[in-house]
């Protein structure tokens, strides 16, 4: 498993923004493209099929040295050996997770707001996906975006990664960047482009720039 893995470009992967392209084929353009971390989220199949799909991806992912995160799905997460979990504020409750998970195993948690982000940091969490920032139709419990100025608050309060998600493209990627995050989750703006690795390039180019820039805490 990765330690400090770099998820400055965190692709979240969507069967049904991906216009009939596989999970593989979608991943395998997006890391060409960039991409430094790799979600796996899929609600509507059985738990054998997400079982073989992750432990494809995880071949993958292990040969391209890029993360491996399952989204919601502990058991899978750790039945391919992936390198971490991503849990909601409706999973299971993060010391439970922490106590069924290897110590060096990432434990990402979603947060919508600083009590939230504050609560999961003091429970283990190795990082956050704070949002949705800006407003996106790819979460249908989403909600309001937060906007940067709270997205900046969360970033300055805590001491662990913030990813910024919702409503990400090429555009407002470096804005989430200043504001604090260590990364950009990204789902339609990669998934459902016609060229993937294209679109995931331009938004890590943006990243990385961000990134570079002096007095970034993603640094």
């Amino acid at each position: 498993m990765q330690k400090n893995p770099d998820l400055s470009l965190y692709i979240i992967t969507d069967r049904l923004l991906s216009r009939g392209r596989s999970h593989r084929e979608v991943v395998e353009k997006a890391i060409a493209g960039g991409a430094t971390c790799i979600q796996l989220r899929e609600k509507d199949i059985t738990t054998r099929e997400l079982f073989a799909l992750a432990e494809d991806l995880r071949k993958l992912t292990r040969e391209r040295g890029v993360a491996f995160i399952v989204n919601d799905r502990l058991d899978i997460a750790l039945a391919v050996e992936a390198d971490g979990v991503h849990l909601g504020q409706d999973d299971l409750p993060l010391p439970a997770a922490r106590r069924l998970m290897p110590p060096e195993m990432i434990l990402g948690v979603s947060a919508g707001d600083l009590h939230q982000a504050r609560e999961a940091q003091s429970l283990g969490a190795s990082y956050l996906g704070v949002g949705a920032v800006f407003m996106t139709g790819t979460k249908a419990d989403a909600g309001e975006p937060i906007g940067l100025q709270a997205l900046s608050s969360i970033c300055h309060s805590v001491s662990i990664p913030v990813i910024g998600i919702g409503g990400i493209n090429t555009a407002n990627a470096r804005q989430v960047i200043e504001a604090g995050a260590a990364g950009v989750a990204v789902i339609s703006s990669v998934v459902a482009a016609a060229d993937i690795a294209s679109a995931a390039r331009e938004i890590a180019g943006v990243v990385k720039q961000a990134l570079a820039s002096p007095g970034q805490k993603g640094d």
